[in-house]
């Protein structure tokens, strides 16, 4: 049971860390700036 809760928590986290990362992504103005934070977020590890 404790290892279900576990992996339940871990998945929301890690949906609620790629929603977030999408809305940043998305609220790029232009191609370029889409272009700069994508290597941001790979440079950083997903970090930001």
């Amino acid at each position: 049971m404790f290892a279900y809760i576990l992996e339940a928590l871990s998945n929301w986290f890690e949906v609620s860390e790629r929603t977030r990362r999408e809305a940043y992504l998305a609220s790029s103005t232009d191609i370029v700036q889409l272009e700069q934070r994508i290597r941001s977020l790979e440079s950083t590890g997903y970090s930001n």
